[in-house]
């Protein structure tokens, strides 16, 4: 019996290990561009401080995310949030490097970071509240091994980003399209939608480039 229920655990364990390394790709994006801006010495931080907030906050989500979701016209609220999010993070503008300016913008980076995790997270964790079967060790176990693969992503996409700024481009455009998927997927347009996949596609679509529209018009405007 034991044996079983040790077997059990570590399916488990695994289970939430790989609906982390699936779902987490989105989140890595996000935190690269949140980051890229900064010095080499803040990047790490801003890395690992919104990696492991974020993961703290997740579990934290998992509790109340099947409530949350089932709540009309939250998701269109946390939808509207990504898209900004993305606007700004493309259109940013690169300031100063004194350690007044460095500081802030650590803090406005984990700050972005916490923010489009919450939204885009409140699917995933049901998933992963899923997997753990109402086990908070397996949960907390499952999410904290999670950290590492979040911050090697972030830091892998930051470098492909200063090598191949087109992935800028491609990154805003991902949190765009997540926002559109976020904003049709609320419980309170489910009835005036109904099954019609190809309007989640389409606002899914316009959502990314009304982000990479809107954030390419601000750069302009900023250079």
């Amino acid at each position: 019996m034991e044996l079983l229920q040790s077997l059990d655990f570590w399916i488990g364990l695994l289970k939430i290990i790989w609906i982390n390394i699936i779902l987490s790709g989105d989140n890595a994006v996000v935190i690269a561009l949140a980051a890229r801006s900064l010095e080499p010495r803040r990047q790490r931080q801003a890395i690992l401080l919104g990696s492991g907030a974020a993961v703290v906050l997740r579990i934290a989500l998992t509790v109340v995310a099947a409530k949350l979701l089932a709540l009309p016209y939250l998701q269109i609220v946390g939808g509207l949030m990504l898209l900004w999010i993305g606007v700004q993070l493309l259109g940013e503008e690169e300031g100063g490097h004194d350690k007044a300016s460095e500081q802030a913008n650590l803090m406005t980076a984990v700050r972005t970071i916490l923010v489009a995790d919450l939204v885009m997270s409140l699917d995933n964790v049901i998933a992963v509240a899923a997997a753990a079967k109402g086990s908070s060790l397996l949960l907390v176990l499952g999410l904290a091994i999670s950290i590492p693969l979040v911050v090697f992503g972030s830091t892998l996409m930051i470098g492909l980003m200063q090598r191949f700024p087109v992935i800028v481009v491609l990154g805003a455009g991902l949190i765009g399209w997540v926002a559109g998927e976020t904003i049709v997927g609320d419980v309170g347009l489910r009835a005036a939608l109904g099954d019609n996949a190809w309007l989640h596609y389409a606002a899914s679509a316009a959502g990314a480039l009304l982000v990479v529209a809107t954030g390419k018009i601000l750069a302009a405007r900023a250079r």
